[in-house]
């Protein structure tokens, strides 16, 4: 079995997923650390292009997208289970909701509530965060404050009952989906705690999730990570979907992008094009032939 490797910085809300994802499983991993802004020549060069945070590898096979990660990591052990209570499809639905209706309003906080963010580092997430209108972010503090405390709600009433994890009595991805834009707020908000102290039903089940771990991670360089690559070969089954829409056929070139924000694009020969997934081929010298797996929501395929 191959060791993931998770290209990755440690204060990044997503790559807290990917890492409590890997804890859950008990997984032993590899982490290469990435700079913040860009750029992140060795991780675009991995990519081809995306940069958003995480991206995990296993061998010569790289994968975008906490949800396309969950899913690889489910593959590769699939005991402890992500999804306990068989909520494999609400499990990855409830990731939208956490990637945009909860994060969002966290990330504006962030944002606007914090005077002293580097320049470099606020200019590269005016670029990145198409989402957000950073001439107004002061003025949207208290709709964003609303909306933050208006999803934890959703949580604190989902654990009304007295269970120890959002699906019942075992932890999953549901659970780590709900707690990322909590780790985030307590995080890199000054009065999070007060603003989320009426959900009381939070603190202890947040412990919880948080008690799951990392995993057992061991540090690399991305030169390292970049042999391994080189030195394996994809593991996919070639296939498209003849009923696709797109009618799009195997060994076409093709390009693929995020159709939320971080839309940059990677260019590469159709492999994989299902409802679950697009995979794409890249050939380089330095990395001789990987794929670049992509979920199949929230990503357009076209042509290149």
């Amino acid at each position: 079995m191959p060791t993931p490797i998770l290209h990755q910085f440690d204060l990044s809300p997503f790559a807290e997923k990917a890492r409590l994802a890997l804890g859950l499983k008990g997984l032993a991993w590899r982490a290469v650390d990435i700079p913040m802004i860009m750029p992140k020549p060795m991780l675009t060069g991995l990519t081809g292009g995306y940069r958003k945070t995480p991206v995990m590898q296993l061998g010569a096979d790289i994968f975008c997208d906490t949800r396309r990660i969950a899913l690889a990591l489910e593959h590769l052990q699939p005991d402890p289970t992500l999804f306990p209570a068989g909520d494999i499809g609400l499990g990855l639905a409830l990731s939208h909701w956490s990637d945009t209706a909860f994060f969002e309003p966290g990330a504006g906080l962030s944002m606007g509530t914090n005077d002293e963010l580097p320049e470099p580092l606020l200019a590269d997430r005016k670029a990145f965060f198409e989402f957000m209108d950073f001439d107004r972010l002061g003025e949207e503090i208290p709709h964003l404050l609303t909306q933050l405390r208006a999803q934890a709600r959703l949580v604190d009433r989902q654990l009304a009952d007295g269970r120890r994890f959002m699906s019942g009595e075992a932890p999953g991805w549901v659970d780590i989906c709900a707690y990322f834009p909590l780790w985030m707020a307590r995080g890199f908000l000054a009065n999070a705690t007060a603003i989320l102290a009426p959900l009381t039903r939070l603190p202890a089940w947040e412990a919880r999730v948080a008690a799951l771990g990392h995993g057992h991670r061991e540090n690399i360089d991305a030169e390292a990570a970049w042999a391994e690559a080189h030195a394996a070969e994809p593991q996919v089954n070639v296939h498209v979907d003849a009923d696709d829409p797109l009618g799009l056929t195997a060994g076409q070139r093709v390009r693929v992008a995020a159709d939320d924000y971080g839309r940059d694009p990677v260019e590469g020969t159709l492999l994989v094009l299902d409802l679950d997934e697009v995979v794409v081929l890249r050939e380089t010298r330095e990395l001789g032939r990987i794929a670049v797996h992509f979920p199949r929501m929230g990503y357009r395929v076209s042509p290149a």
